[in-house]
Formats: C-alpha cells, structure tokens, sequence
C-alpha cells in the first residue's frame, strides 16, 4: 500500500503553486515512508508516498508507459499481476519494472475505462493520459483503499484535489476543516462514516467501485465530481439463488475459491504475517496461509483485557493446533484513556468502537517487528452473515407471518419502552423501512446508535437530523426490493459498516498508520461472486449456524470446536473513560485511579457548548448513570452514545479547534496557508 495525492486545474492551464503537492505528500508520509515521487505537468501535480511491497528495486512511482505518454500513482496491490502482466505482454506491451504499478498504464492503452472490469484486488489510483488530457481516479470494489477529493475556487483558477487522507487535502493550505453537520448525523446513524459524505464541509469520499472521469479543458467543476460505478454489490433475484443441493460440490467450491485468494495474498518480495483471534475467519486464513507457504505463517494476537472479552486463550490453542508461535499484544483501560486520541487522529472521523484501537496497536507491533503486511479475516461476517442481527432478525421474522399480525414489529417497540429509550416518530421509522424493503436486522441493532441523537443533540442538531434523512445519501441499490430479504439485510452491512467501519477505522486507517498493509481474501472478487449467489441457507442455516458454508470448510482444516466456535462480538468497554474504581479502591495497577482528565475536559458544559453539537445537561446526566445500569439492551445503547459524544468532541478538538481540552492538536490541518477560500 501507499499513499498518493495531487492537484489539477480542470481547465489543464495551470501548473499547482510551488509546496503544495509537496505538503500534501508530507501529510501521509506514514502511508509511505520508503520513498517519494512526483509528476509535474501542464495543469496539474501528483504525488506518491510508497511503502514498497512489490518490485521492490524498480517500483518508483509516478510510472508511464513505454513512451511515457500515460503516467499513474497507485495505492494497493493487485494479485493477479503475473497473470495480467503475461497477457498484456502477449498483446505487445512492453514492461520495464517488476512492480504491479505498471499494470495501469497498459491496460489504459489496452481498455480505457473498460480496464476497471479487468482489475483485481485493492486499490485507489490517478491516470493521466498526456495524449488525450484525461483523467481518471477510482477506488476498488470494496473500499479497502481510501480515496478523498474536493473542487476549490483558487486564484481564479477551479482545482480537484485528492489525496490518500484527508490529512492530505488540508495540508494544502487551500482547504479549512468546518465540521459537515450532515457527515456528523451519518455517524450517529450508521455507526460509520460510509460515504460519500464525510465529517469534514466540502470533502467527498470516493464510493467503492465508482469511479472519476475528468477531460482537462472541458470538464467544469460540478462535472468532475460525478461518481460513475463501474461496480455495485448484488444479488440474484428472489428465486434465482443457487439453492445448491449437494452440499459437497458447495463446500467445494467456497474451499477452492478462498484458498485461491489466500495464495494470492501471500504474493509479495517482503514477509507477510497475518493476525489471529479466536474465531473461525482468521484461523481458516492462517490454516490456508500455512498451506500456501509449506511452513507456520508468523501471527498476531490481540489481547482485549476484559471481563468476556479476551480471546487470547482460544487464539493461543488455535496457534498451537497450526504450529505457530503468536506475538500476543495487550490492550485495555489504559491504553483506551491515553490512546484514543491517536485513533481519532489516524481515522479523521469519530469512531465509536473502541476495539478499532486494538488493531491499533495491533499493527503497530507488526510494524515494530518488521514487518509491512499482514493477513486477515474481516468481511467474512458481512458477507456470510456473522453477527447476531442476522439471527435477530430471523427470529423476528417468524413473528411476523402471521397474516395481519405484525407481531415482530410490536415486539421491537415494546423492547425499546421496556428498556426507556427514546422513539422516532412512527413515520420516519416506516420510511426508512420502506426505503429498505422491510424490517432489516441490521437496522434493529444500529437503530439503537441513532436514538442516540434524541437523546444527546442540542435542539437545533435533533431538529436538522428529524428534517434530513442520511439514508437519502447513501445511494442504495434500486435493485434491492428485488432481492431475498436476507440479501437485503446483508447488503447494508457491505454498503455502510464494511466499507465506513471495518475497512476503515479497523482497517486500513489504523494500519497505515503504523505503515502496515492489512490483506482481505473474504473480499477477493472470486470469493464474493461465489458467495452472492448462494441463497441465505449457507449463510444462515436455522437460527443459530452462521457462516454455514465456510464452517463447514472450516471443519476440514481446523478442530470441529472452533470451526463452529460462537463469534464473540470483538470490542473494548465503550466506556473505559468512566468506568472508575469505588471509592477507596486500588485500580489495575494497585493505585487509585480516575477517569481520563482529557475526557472530562471534552464533556465539561463548557466545551460541549464550545462545540455546539450536544445538551450539557443530558451528557451528564448519562454519564452519572450509566455506572449504575446493568448489562443489557439499555446500558448497550446509552455506552454506544456515549462514547460516540465522547469521539465527536475529542474529533472536533484535534481537527477543528475551540480548545476543547488540555490536549495538544495533533493534526495540522494548514500547513501551506491559514486562510482558505471559499469552497467553489
């Protein structure tokens, strides 16, 4: 992985002032610190910051082609590069480098847009075709990469800029963080931040499988911010699912399609080592990984220092069954209070889950071990239906064929009187319902990160996220009335948490941060293909036998007792910041302890009416409760709000401003200017 950025005058006159793409490029060092490179050309600059995987010697970036009429800066690897190469080569392009980089300018000249369909693995990328004067930047399929872009009115000239981060963009001195109220509600929806809105006025997320495609001269500015998909996530048509009869040719087949994607993850000129919990998604990986290589693949381990949270043992039986010594990596209270700041830094939105800091330092002790990628089991879950919601749902569901008795639907609303949470109006629960097919088990669970903004939002925020709905923004798949509920259900957990969440403040945010590359074979395209057209009863077989397809796999490569282990929900308390010893007794370390003073800082009256985003009254007023409450649906929801109160302050401190606690600003949004004009 790498990281790139740059700066381009649509009309292609102009070259980008002296320092600018160069600070861009400073800002995501972390992203790269092996090398740098830069293009300068009529109307435009662009920059790479490399962490060198592949081609080691010879990869430099920016690369052109043979006559150096078409040049690219890439982030990511693609996986299937000797067999592309070996194609293109057959076709009469010539190659002179041994990096995958210089896959793109060829299957440019080769297919032009049509060379999205032709790529495999993880991406975000910038083509310039000299020639033509064309443009094009995209991001891969699931959105394991990042990409990040805005149009600017400067010097009366109308430049796009991206970058890798958004650090990226503000290091250029032309962009001002203001907080995008819409980005912060999508957070308090979601549990996410899915695109293409951000938290940030005037900066756009670049969809997973979309794409921009700029002619410099002709291009305007609200032109050149179009997305256009080259790739949506799908499903067949109610009925049209491969039912799959012999279950041996089905087993079979996912076994054969995910072992492919494993070996092809472990292509690379430096080691590659991968992590490993408990569960079945990373064991199956290492097992497979183990295989590929003829020898134990090194291991990470992280250690969730918790009351039932801690699948450190499971991992470490896991580890001696494949023949791997694991470096096991603690983390807990203490590491929440003093490094929740560097999370918030290094995913530049408020992230609620604070198991996203784990994998923090997770990949931190990869890197300090020396290492640059790893291997991992995230996107199994969304794809083949590993959360709880799933089985909620199902179970829900069968209350609800009851012809004219609704009684799912009543048992949701007496849940939440029961447990004293607030309501929606009846209205906007039944158009987001409606919007989405029906009832959605993901929505039954997160639904619960949304009433947090009644419960928690001044007047004037409720009253914008009553008037606005986020769902509007997400795009959905017009398709999506037309799919198995199931598929539905599943569909937003890789339309809104994989790509808003895991693959970014779990994924490659976090890991870029420490300069490591994270490597997904659930998310090989192979894989995905196969598992979208199976229908749900090998995603969910009965109430409780998830993930059906790969366990069974799973039971040929690994004990019966942990192919079929239970998913643990991997979190961190959310709480960590109030949870306090009682008075007169010693903390973890024997010594009285209290809670973070950065945390009191941010939730003080004072700096939540600095930031202008939440009621003092009723932060406080949660806060003092919460110790009290009993483990369940109600404390779940209030932790879940909590501590996204808690992320949006600390958020707004470290990028906007306003001294909201004693905390230094870590991030440094204006490197170039201070003054930055207007948005266009």
């Amino acid at each position: 992985m790498c990281g790139i950025a740059g700066m381009i005058d649509l009309s292609g006159r102009r070259t980008p002032p002296p320092g600018v793409v160069s600070a861009m490029a400073r800002a995501i060092y972390h992203r790269g610190p092996d090398e740098d490179g830069f293009l300068t050309g009529p109307g435009l600059e662009l920059a790479n910051r490399r962490l060198s995987i592949v081609g080691l010697a010879d990869g430099k970036q920016p690369i052109s082609n043979e006559d150096k009429t078409i040049w690219t800066v890439f982030n990511g690897e693609f996986f299937d590069y000797p067999e592309q190469r070996q194609d293109l080569e057959a076709r009469g392009h010539v190659f002179h480098t041994h990096t995958d980089t210089e896959l793109l300018p060829h299957m440019w000249e080769e297919y032009r847009e049509g060379m999205l369909e032709h790529l495999r693995g993880q991406y975000a990328l910038c083509l310039w075709d000299t020639r033509t004067n064309e443009i094009l930047l995209t991001r891969d399929r699931s959105g394991i990469c990042p990409l990040f872009f805005t149009v600017r009115r400067h010097d009366g000239a109308d430049w796009l800029l991206f970058a890798s981060e958004m650090k990226g963009l503000f290091a250029s001195g032309l962009i001002e963080a203001k907080a995008d109220l819409r980005g912060l509600d999508h957070v308090f929806t979601f549990f996410a931040m899915p695109g293409p809105v951000t938290v940030f006025e005037g900066i756009t997320m670049l969809l997973p499988g979309h794409y921009l495609h700029l002619k410099l001269g002709s291009t305007g500015p609200a032109e050149a911010q179009k997305q256009r998909a080259y790739w949506r996530v799908t499903y067949p048509d109610r009925g049209q699912e491969d039912y799959g009869s012999d279950e041996t040719k089905v087993v079979d087949g996912f076994e054969q399609v995910l072992l492919a994607a494993v070996r092809r993850r472990l292509r690379a000129d430096v080691p590659v080592v991968s992590y490993l919990s408990g569960g079945v998604d990373s064991s199956l990986v290492v097992a497979m990984a183990n295989k590929a290589l003829g020898r134990p693949i090194p291991t990470f381990t992280i250690s969730v220092q918790g009351k039932g949270l801690n699948e450190e043992s499971e991992a470490l039986l896991v580890a001696r069954h494949l023949g791997c010594e694991p470096v096991v990596v603690k983390s807990g209270h203490d590491e929440i209070r003093t490094g929740y700041p560097e999370l918030i830094t290094a995913a530049e939105f408020p992230v609620v889950d604070t198991s996203c800091l784990a994998l923090l330092e997770l990949a931190r002790s990869v890197h300090q071990h020396g290492y640059k990628v790893a291997l991992t089991g995230e996107g199994a879950d969304e794809w083949l239906a590993g959360y709880v919601w799933f089985k909620t749902n199902r179970m829900l569901g069968f209350l609800d064929r009851i012809p004219g008795v609704p009684l799912g639907g009543a048992l949701r609303t007496l849940v939440l009187k029961a447990t004293g949470q607030p309501s929606f109006p009846l209205r906007h629960y039944r158009s987001t319902q409606r919007m989405l097919g029906g009832p959605n088990g993901w929505l039954d669970l997160y639904g619960m990160m949304s009433l947090n903004k009644l419960r928690f939002f001044t007047p004037e925020m409720r009253e914008r996220a009553l008037t606005n709905s986020p769902w509007d923004d997400l795009g959905l798949s017009p398709d999506l009335n037309r799919w198995h509920p199931f598929n539905r259900q599943m569909y937003l957990g890789a339309r809104i948490i994989l790509p808003g969440h895991l693959l970014a403040s779990k994924g490659d945010r976090v890991a870029m941060h420490s300069s490591v590359e994270t490597r997904y074979a659930f998310l090989d395209e192979e894989v995905l293909a196969f598992i979208s057209k199976l229908h749900p009863r090998w995603k969910l077989r009965g109430l409780l036998r998830d993930k059906f397809v790969e366990r069974k796999v799973a039971e040929r490569w690994l004990p019966k007792d942990v192919a079929w282990r239970r998913k643990k929900m991997f979190r961190a308390p959310m709480d960590a910041w109030n949870e306090t010893p009682a008075a007169g007794q010693p903390g973890r370390n024997g010594t009285p302890q209290r809670r973070s003073d950065w945390a009191d800082q941010i939730l003080s009256a004072e700096s939540l009416l600095k930031a202008g985003y939440f009621d003092p009254t009723a932060v406080a007023a949660a806060r003092q409760k919460l110790p009290g409450m009993r483990r369940g649906l109600a404390r779940t929801g209030l932790e879940m709000g909590l501590t996204a109160v808690t992320a949006t302050q600390l958020w707004h401190h470290l990028y906007i401003g306003g001294a909201l606690c004693a905390l230094p600003s870590r991030v440094n949004t204006s490197s170039v200017r201070r003054t930055a004009p207007p948005a266009a």
